[in-house]
């Protein structure tokens, strides 16, 4: 039998205001089960330091709501949040990257790729008290192999990819193409692409029992002549399974824990391992490629994109966004070179980074996620972005 290892990750994410704006609805008591997510970790962490490895991404969209004085105000009677945030800076979670406003990544602008990338570690170091972030967890693992050279040049190792897309150059066996991590190359980078299986990763999501999981990885990895590393990875404050706060009913209680007891009884089967933990252990050599994709949802399999353009009004949405965009640099390519022309470049300066900061805020995947319900809240971005452009772009006109 060989060696296994099993990394498990949970994501964290809500889009830009939803906190307060439940908190105001019929559903607040939905923001507090939000929370207490958040909350549990750590402390379901205690005492377990010796055999937990967890891994977590936080998107920056929360990352914003939960540092926001007016948030932590609205639910100071639900939930002490710098005390939380300050646990999580203290804890032994192996946090990795992600993107500022949660972009699906394949399908924004290039271009804004470095700033949704470099923004997010600003603002995750400073929250989560990390000097640096091992890996990369895509937002709606939305992945493709363009993105190589910008993940390598803000010092990512590796990026969590689905299962469905690797493409091997050779011939191999499924569990291969699941159970082992590879290096990809685009344009002379390269960086290591972690599997994440995505059927385990459904029924972590869904209800999970241990023996039936302890099983499954025996019965999915017998075969293999290699180290094992499977890689599990879902949303961890959506639906009952995370959010009940019946604890032993949960994720927590009857999955997690008795994880771990079993661990340290000897009667697991398995190895709970950080992913940079196993890299040291066990480098990748074999190089893959791996096709653009997301990861399944509902109905969608994820690599047509189709629950984020699968509408008219969402692909127009999208090709709003690439022309904005495309404005945004053409703008900020005239500030720069009439710069030191203007008799009050700061305010100018101003207004396109207000500007991008509009843009980038388009890009949120919810946006586009719920069919063409929420496209409109990327149409009033892209609207300030505009109009934060033009009075630029008026200035430097009248200054030529």
């Amino acid at each position: 039998m060989p060696e296994i290892y099993h990394a498990l990750g949970l994501h964290m994410h809500q889009p830009l205001g939803n906190l307060v704006s439940l908190q105001h609805s019929e559903e607040s008591w939905e923001a507090k089960q939000i929370l207490w997510c958040y909350d549990r970790v750590t402390r379901m962490l205690e005492n377990y330091e010796d055999c937990a490895r967890m891994h977590m991404s936080f998107s920056g969209t929360l990352l914003k709501q939960l540092e926001d004085p007016e948030v932590q105000e609205t639910f100071a009677d639900t939930l002490d949040i710098p005390d939380m945030l300050e646990r999580y800076k203290n804890s032994h979670i192996e946090f990795v990257g992600t993107g500022l406003y949660h972009p699906v990544y394949p399908l924004t602008p290039a271009s804004d790729w470095d700033a949704q990338t470099s923004w997010w570690q600003g603002l995750g170091k400073h929250i989560l008290g990390q000097d640096n972030f091992p890996g990369f967890w895509p937002p709606e693992l939305g992945f493709c192999m363009e993105m190589i050279p910008m993940l390598k040049k803000h010092g990512y190792k590796y990026v969590v990819v689905d299962c469905w897309y690797i493409n091997p150059k050779r011939k191999m066996r499924w569990e291969e193409l699941r159970y082992r991590p590879y290096i990809a190359r685009y344009e002379g980078e390269e960086i290591i692409v972690i599997p994440r299986d995505r059927e385990l990763s459904d029924a972590q999501e869904s209800g999970i029992n241990p023996g039936w999981f302890q099983h499954e990885l025996y019965e999915r990895t017998k075969y293999c002549d290699f180290p094992v590393l499977v890689t599990t990875w879902t949303d961890g404050d959506n639906g009952g399974w995370y959010r009940s706060s019946q604890i032993e009913n949960g994720f927590w209680g009857s999955f997690y824990h008795p994880v771990l007891h079993n661990f340290r009884e000897g009667t697991l089967g398995f190895t709970p391992i950080h992913i940079s933990r196993y890299l040291e252990m066990f480098p990748p050599e074999e190089e893959v490629e791996v096709y653009r994709g997301a990861w399944n949802t509902g109905e969608h399999w994820g690599g047509d994109f189709t629950q984020w353009t699968g509408s008219l009004l969402q692909k127009r949405g999208w090709d709003e966004m690439h022309q904005a965009s495309a404005y945004y640099q053409k703008v900020k390519k005239a500030f720069d070179l009439n710069e030191q022309k203007l008799r009050d470049p700061e305010d100018v300066r101003q207004l396109i980074i207000t500007a991008y900061d509009h843009l980038l805020v388009a890009e949120t995947s919810c946006n586009f996620f719920w069919g063409s319900k929420w496209v409109h809240r990327s149409f009033d971005e892209l609207q300030l972005t505009y109009h934060n452009l033009d009075m630029a772009m008026h200035v430097l006109n009248e200054r030529r």
